[in-house]
């Protein structure tokens, strides 16, 4: 029925029987008041008769609002001692031990309590040790700053990264829909095709990709011999290429980076510029926060280079060529403003876990 004031309705039932209960007459006689095209129509004007003759009232329909039993003050309240008492307790596990239902155990803990839900953070361990030496470094880097502000930009950030060509697949965010559970499985092979990629970052670019093969062309791992000559036939061209006689050089602490070998063949290169395990400089192990092929490179590129989903290979390795010359110096630039935030923030944290640090583009 049309949105009638109750003076309207009365109108309506007035007309009616001083028209001998004639819908068509009280249509007729509405024209006066309400023009052609604006008045009530007989539809409206037979149900505002009905309402009376059926309900004895011209008045709305009150309708409250719905109850809702189940998200009563004491069941709020069980909710957020259970909630005190585990923190971590999954809500369908809370449901039950509560005897509520999964929807109003969540409605109660985001709309009446109103908590969220956060992930757990992924970090490195850290032994004992590392922190101290965490610390150390951050102070270091940070006098180096002061010294000169933007000692940070002639640092070469190392380090290689493993992209599996099933990378693209991520199970624990693939969900179907439908009203039955789909018979589809998704094979992975035991041993999936990967290759190994080697990339040096710093204010001004980055150094390659690249990609470690044996002579047969064959994409291997790396070890002390295949490093060594990376360093050698490929990457010290590179530099000179770019004139940057006077890069720092930083590396982690894996074994085929800091072996008798490779160390004795970096200290010839870099001479006393050179932060590794074992060098001059010593790089804090255990801290790949603090290291911008891991906080930020590795992470941007896996993001990038599966969005085709690479069928070989030769199409992955063609995505991290592409995707790395696309990125632009001022991005870069930009992470290495954030390395610096990071030694403030780890010196201020005495080398503890660099919580809530987060790298925007």
């Amino acid at each position: 029925m049309e949105r009638l004031t109750p003076a309207q309705r009365l109108q309506i039932v007035q007309l009616y029987y001083e028209n001998s209960r004639s819908v068509r007459n009280v249509f007729r006689g509405l024209r006066s008041t309400y023009g052609q095209h604006h008045r009530p129509t007989e539809p409206t004007i037979r149900n505002t008769i009905a309402k009376l003759e059926t309900q004895f009232t011209l008045l709305d329909d009150l309708r409250p609002n719905r109850p809702h039993p189940a998200r009563s003050a004491e069941n709020i309240a069980a909710v957020a001692d259970s909630v005190r008492e585990d923190r971590e307790e999954s809500i369908r596990h809370r449901s039950q031990q509560l005897g509520l239902s999964y929807a109003t155990t969540w409605r109660i803990l985001r709309r009446d309590l109103g908590l969220k839900a956060y992930k757990i953070q992924l970090v490195q361990e850290l032994k004992p040790t590392d922190m101290p030496n965490r610390y150390r470094f951050s102070v270091w880097a940070l006098e180096k700053l002061e010294e000169d502000p933007l000692f940070s930009t002639r640092i070469l950030f190392s380090d290689e990264a493993h992209f599996t060509l099933n990378g693209h697949v991520n199970k624990h965010n693939c969900r179907i829909w439908g009203e039955e559970q789909p018979e589809q499985v998704q094979e992975l092979p035991l041993h999936p095709l990967r290759t190994t990629v080697w990339c040096g970052l710093w204010a001004g670019g980055i150094i390659g990709p690249y990609f470690f093969r044996n002579e047969a062309g064959r994409n291997v791992t790396v070890n002390g011999d295949r490093y060594r000559e990376m360093i050698t036939d490929w990457l010290v061209p590179e530099i000179e290429a770019r004139d940057l006689d006077d890069i720092w050089f930083q590396q982690d602490g894996a074994s085929c980076h800091v072996s008798r070998l490779s160390m004795a063949l970096l200290r010839r290169q870099f001479g006393e510029q050179l932060i590794s395990r074992n060098g001059p400089v010593k790089w804090p192990p255990r801290s790949c926060d603090i290291t911008p092929l891991d906080f930020f490179l590795w992470g941007y590129l896996k993001s990038k280079v599966y969005a085709n989903k690479p069928a070989t290979i030769d199409a992955l390795e063609a995505n991290i060529t592409r995707e790395i010359a696309a990125i632009q110096v001022p991005m870069l630039e930009r992470v290495i403003e954030n390395w610096n935030f990071r030694m403030d923030h780890l010196k201020r944290s005495y080398g503890q876990h660099l919580k809530g640090i987060i790298f925007k583009k």
